[in-house]
C-alpha cells in the first residue's frame, strides 16, 4: 500500500506526545513514533520486505531499491515543514506515512504500508496522528497523488471522516483533504477505537490455546495453582505448562521454554520472579503469543524501581504487539461454555451469568468471587487488572459493549487510567448496559478515585456528580456492588419511585417504609399479612401489588415467626413476579442471594426473573433506590448539546492565543456579558465612575480572592457622599493601596448563583455550580458536570444542588428565571470545551432574576504552557 510525495533533508526535535502506543484493528499493538535519523537500517529493512506492487503504488513505477540520499532524506525531517511518522512491532518498522509542505495551508501526504501489515489498520491510525501534527504545524489540508488502481489507499483517505474531494489527471487521482476536525471524523476515530479495544479484549478472554510459564511442581506455588484452576475449569483447548527443569507439571506434559511448545500459543499466564518477566515477554514475542496475565508482584507496587520496571514491561509488550492484563494480578476467567478459561488464582469462580466483572485489586479478587458465587449470581467474564500496566477498565467497556453475553458491568476501581475517556465510554455504553461502580481509597497507580491530583481541584462529591451525568451507578461499598449487580441481572428497570411493600411484620414494613422516604423513593401503604401467612396468601397480595398503575416496583419482606413452607413462598413469588415488567425485591428469612435457589432447592444458574432477595428491607430499598434513579436517567434522551448561533469561536481562540485575556472579553465571544463596571483608584474616580454608570451603585474590592471575604461590598450607594464614605471605610479596612470597583445596582430582587469552571488535568473541562449565599459556600453546595452541556446536562447541574429549591420560589423567594441560568450554563460549557487553554474561570456572582441572568463579575486564568487533554486527538494507550 503506498502513494506518492516530494521529500527534503533537515533534522530537529519533536514533541513528546507524537509518540503514542496503539491498539490496530485486530487488536494487535504497535508503536507510533516521529522518524529518526538512526532509523537508516530500519527503514531498509523495511523497503526490503515490501512487494513490488505496494513500491508501484508508492513510486509509479518499478523501484527495487533506496540509494543511500534517498535513505538520507527520508529519516532525515524538520518536524515542522516536513515529518514523518512510523510504525513498529518489536524492532521493525512495518509503516511509514510522511508530509511535505508545499504551501502556507497545504502538504503532500504519503504512506507505506508493510505487505504483512495491511488491511490492519495501521494506515488509517498513522493518518490520524499525523492530522494532528498537520493542525499543531498549521496546516489545514492534506494533498495526496494516488495510481486509480490503489483502491486501498484511496479509501483509507475517503474513510477517514475529513471532507475529500478528488479529481482525475494525467493518469493520476489527486485527492485533498480538508483536516479541519469533523463530528464525522470523530465518530470514525471512536468507531475505530471501539472496535480494536474490544477486539484486543477478546483475544485475552477467548484463547485457542494457554501457556503457564513458571508452572512448578510446588504445592500452593503461584504458577501451578494457575495451572490446576484451568485444568479443573476444563479449559477447551491445550494448556502447556513451561518450566525450565520438570518434564511434567499436574500430570501434563511440561516444556523448557515457551518457544520450545510444539503448537500455538494464544495466551500465556506469567508466574515467574518479577526480575524474570522481561526475558519472557521477549519469548512470547518471539512464538507469536497474543496476551499476556503477569500474576507476578513486584512491580509497582513496591515502589519507584517497580514502577521503573513495570513501565518497562507495558513498553515492551505493547512494542511486540501484546496486551498486558496486570502484574500482580488475580487473572482472568470467561465462563463461556465453548471456552470454560478459569486462568486465575481463585478456585472458585461462579458459573455462567449475566455479570461482566472487573476488580483492579488482586488480594480483593478471590473474596470479591467467592461472594458473586454466594449470591448465585454468575459472571459472562472476570478481570482483575491489579497494577493496571497496560489493560484498564476502559478497555473492559469496549469489550463488554458489545459482548451478547453480559448486561450488567460491574467494576471496583482503585484509580482511573483515563477518567475523562471513562466517561465518555460510560455515558455511551450506560445506554443499554447499566454500569456499577465501587468507590475505593488511593493508590499508586493511575488517578485514585477521590484522591487524584486533580482532587487539589475537584472534590470527592464532583467525582460523583460525573459519574452520575455519565449514567454510571456508584455505590459506598462492595455489599452495595452485588445488591445492585443482582437487581439489574435478573429484574427489569422500574419505570418509576413508586414502590409497593407486602410484608408480615408491622415492624419490619416500617422500616421499609422509612428507608424508602430517606432514599427519595414514594413508598405505598405495607400490605400486612400477618406472621401466619403463606405461599397462597403472599402470592395474592403481590399481585395485586403488581397491578396495582400507582406502582413501579414492590419489595416482599418474609419473616416468620416460626419456618414454615419457606420453598413454596418463594417460588410463589418468583411465579408472580415473572407475569409482569415490573421489578420485585424480597428480604426473605435474611437469605442473600436469589429466590429462585430456594425453590428449585440450590445449585441452580438463575434465570432472569428470578427475584433477588437481601439480608435487610434497607439493602433492598438502598438496591432499588440507585435502580430508579439509573432508570430515570436512562429514559432522558441523548441529545447533543444544543447549536448557539451567536459565538464567535475563532474570536475566543484568538484572545486566549494573544496570552492576556479579560474574562468579559472572552465571555462575549460566548454571547454572555458581564455587567459593566470601573476599576477605581481614589474616592473622586469612584465617583466619577458612578455618574458614568448610573445610580444607585456598588462599590466592592476588586480582587477575586479577596472579594470573597465577609464585609468587601457596599450596595444600594445612592449619592456621592455615600460612596465617599464607603471608600474610605474599604482603605481603613485594606488599606490604601486597595484595588476597589464601581458597579451599577443590579435590579432586585434576585438568586446569587456562582458558575465555575476548571479545566481538570483528568476529567478535562469541568463545569460548577452553586448558589453565591454563605451558608452554600461553606456547605460546598456544588454541582458539577463535564463539558460540554447538553441542555438536560444543565437542567441536572441546577436542581444537583441541596439549595436549588431557592430558585423555584420555594421559602419566600420569587421563582426566577431558570431557563436563562441553563442557557448561560451551556454557553460556558461550550467556552470550556472549545478553549483547553481556559485553565480557569469564575463567575461570581451570576444574579438569576425574574426575567434574565446577570454576570456581575468575571475572572479567567490561562495554562502557560497548554496542557493537552488525555482523551483528546488521535487514538492512544493510555
Amino acid at each position: 500500500m503506498g502513494c506518492g510525495s516530494t521529500l527534503g533533508t533537515v533534522e530537529a526535535q519533536y514533541p513528546a506526545h507524537w509518540e503514542a502506543d496503539v491498539v490496530l484493528t485486530d487488536g494487535g499493538t504497535a508503536h507510533v513514533r516521529p522518524i529518526r535519523p538512526a532509523d537508516a537500517d530500519r527503514m531498509r529493512s523495511f523497503y526490503s520486505r515490501l512487494s513490488a506492487e505496494t513500491i508501484y503504488f508508492r513510486f509509479f513505477g518499478p523501484h527495487p531499491r533506496l540509494s543511500d540520499k534517498e535513505v538520507d532524506r527520508f529519516t532525515n525531517v524538520d518536524y515542522v515543514d516536513r515529518v514523518a511518522l512510523i510504525a513498529t512491532i518489536g524492532a521493525e518498522m512495518v509503516a511509514v506515512i510522511r508530509y511535505d509542505r508545499i504551501e502556507p495551508g497545504e502538504a503532500e501526504v504519503a504512506f507505506l504500508v508493510e505487505d504483512a501489515h495491511q488491511g490492519r489498520g495501521v494506515a488509517s491510525i498513522l493518518l490520524e496522528h499525523l492530522a494532528a501534527t498537520a493542525r499543531e504545524r498549521g496546516i489545514e489540508r492534506f494533498v495526496a497523488d494516488v495510481l486509480p488502481a490503489n483502491m486501498k489507499m484511496m479509501a483509507v483517505l475517503r474513510q477517514a471522516g475529513y471532507t475529500a474531494q478528488s479529481r482525475f489527471a494525467d493518469g493520476v487521482v489527486r485527492m485533498t483533504l480538508d483536516l479541519t476536525p469533523t463530528e464525522t471524523a470523530q465518530d470514525v476515530t471512536t468507531a475505530r477505537e471501539h472496535r480494536a479495544e474490544a477486539r484486543s479484549i477478546a483475544r485475552l478472554l477467548t484463547p485457542g490455546s494457554v501457556a503457564v510459564i513458571g508452572a512448578s511442581r510446588e504445592p500452593g506455588g503461584v504458577g501451578q495453582t494457575v495451572l490446576r484452576n484451568l485444568l479443573a475449569a476444563d479449559f477447551t483447548g491445550p494448556v502447556y505448562p513451561v518450566h525450565r527443569e520438570v518434564r511434567a507439571v499436574a500430570g501434563v506434559r511440561a516444556y523448557p521454554s515457551v518457544t520450545a511448545i510444539d503448537g500455538e500459543v494464544d495466551l500465556a499466564v506469567v508466574a515467574v520472579p518479577a526480575d524474570s518477566v522481561l526475558g519472557v515477554v521477549k519469548e512470547c514475542a518471539e512464538k507469536g503469543v497474543r496476551g499476556l496475565v503477569v500474576v507476578s508482584s513486584g512491580f509497582g507496587e513496591t515502589g519507584p524501581a517497580g514502577r521503573a520496571r513495570q513501565d518497562e514491561l507495558a513498553s515492551l509488550a505493547r512494542a511486540y504487539g501484546l496486551r498486558v492484563v496486570g502484574p500482580n494480578c488475580l487473572g482472568i476467567a470467561n465462563t463461556d461454555p465453548a471456552v470454560r478459561l478459569n486462568a486465575t488464582l481463585a478456585a472458585t469462580v461462579p458459573g455462567r451469568g449475566r455479570v461482566g466483572f472487573f476488580s483492579q485489586s488482586g488480594a480483593l479478587g478471590t473474596a470479591l468471587l467467592q461472594r458473586v458465587a454466594q449470591r448465585g449470581m454468575g459472571i459472562s467474564s472476570f478481570v482483575s487488572a491489579g497494577n493496571r500496566a497496560d489493560v484498564s477498565g476502559n478497555d473492559l467497556l469496549q469489550y463488554w459493549e458489545e459482548d451478547p453475553a453480559t448486561e450488567v458491568i460491574l467494576l471496583y476501581l482503585e484509580s482511573l487510567g483515563n477518567p475523562r475517556k471513562f466517561t465518555r465510554l460510560a455515558r455511551r455504553i450506560s445506554r443499554h448496559k447499566p454500569i456499577v461502580v465501587v468507590k475505593s481509597g488511593g493508590t499508586t497507580q493511575g488517578v485514585p478515585i477521590g484522591h487524584s491530583a486533580s482532587a487539589l481541584r475537584l472534590p470527592d462529591t464532583a467525582l460523583s456528580s460525573l459519574f452520575a451525568q455519565a449514567g454510571v451507578i456508584r455505590v459506598d461499598d462492595l455489599i452495595q456492588l452485588f445488591d445492585v449487580g443482582q437487581l439489574l441481572a435478573y429484574q427489569p428497570l422500574p419505570a418509576g419511585p413508586r414502590v409497593g411493600l407486602v410484608t408480615n411484620s408491622d415492624a419490619l414494613g416500617l422500616l421499609a417504609v422509612d428507608a424508602c422516604v430517606s432514599a427519595e423513593l414514594e413508598p405505598r401503604p405495607p400490605v400486612n399479612l400477618g406472621p401466619a401467612a403463606g405461599a397462597a396468601e403472599f402470592g395474592t397480595a403481590l399481585a395485586g401489588v403488581l397491578a396495582s398503575p400507582d406502582v413501579d416496583a414492590a419489595v416482599v419482606i418474609y419473616m416468620p415467626p416460626i419456618p414454615g413452607r419457606a420453598d413454596e413462598v418463594a417460588a410463589e413469588l418468583v411465579r408472580v413476579s415473572e407475569e409482569t415488567g415490573k421489578p420485585v425485591l424480597a428480604t426473605f428469612q435474611g437469605h442473600l442471594g436469589m429466590l429462585s435457589e430456594l425453590s428449585a432447592g440450590g445449585g441452580v444458574t438463575p434465570p432472569r426473573g428470578s427475584v433477588p432477595s437481601y439480608a435487610a428491607p434497607e439493602e433492598a430499598v438502598r438496591a432499588l433506590a440507585h435502580v430508579v434513579r439509573y432508570a430515570a436517567w436512562r429514559d432522558q434522551p441523548a441529545a447533543p448539546p444544543p447549536p448557539l448561533e451567536d459565538v464567535d469561536t475563532a474570536g475566543a481562540r484568538e484572545l486566549v492565543e494573544s496570552g492576556k485575556v479579560e474574562a468579559a472579553e472572552l465571555l462575549a465571544r460566548y454571547g454572555v456579558q458581564v455587567w459593566p463596571s470601573e476599576t477605581v483608584s481614589s474616592p473622586d474616580e469612584a465617583v466619577a465612575a458612578a455618574e458614568r454608570l448610573g445610580w444607585p451603585v456598588v462599590l466592592k474590592v476588586a480582587d477575586p480572592e479577596a472579594s470573597r471575604r465577609a464585609g468587601t461590598v457596599r450596595l444600594g450607594l445612592g449619592a456621592p457622599d455615600s460612596v465617599r464614605h464607603a471608600y474610605a471605610e474599604f482603605t481603613a479596612l485594606l488599606g490604601d493601596d486597595a484595588v476597589l470597583a464601581v458597579q451599577r445596582m443590579a435590579p432586585q430582587p434576585a438568586v446569587p448563583t456562582v458558575v465555575g469552571v476548571v479545566e481538570d488535568p483528568a476529567f478535562g473541562p469541568v463545569v460548577s455550580f452553586g448558589l453565591g449565599e454563605v451558608t452554600a459556600r461553606l456547605l460546598r453546595d456544588q454541582g458539577y458536570r463535564l463539558a460540554p452541556l447538553t441542555g438536560e446536562d444543565a437542567a441536572g447541574l441546577v436542581r444537583s444542588v441541596r439549595a436549588a429549591p431557592l430558585l423555584f420560589g420555594e421559602y419566600g423567594y420569587p421563582p426566577v428565571a431558570v431557563d436563562a441560568l441553563e442557557d448561560l450554563l451551556v454557553r460556558v460549557g461550550r467556552l470550556a470545551h472549545d478553549l483547553p487553554e481556559v485553565a480557569r474561570l469564575d463567575l461570581d456572582q451570576v444574579l438569576v432574576g425574574e426575567s434574565g441572568v446577570i454576570v456581575l463579575g468575571a475572572h479567567a486564568v490561562l495554562h502557560s504552557p497548554v496542557v493537552p487533554r488525555r482523551d483528546g486527538g488521535p487514538r492512544r494507550l493510555s
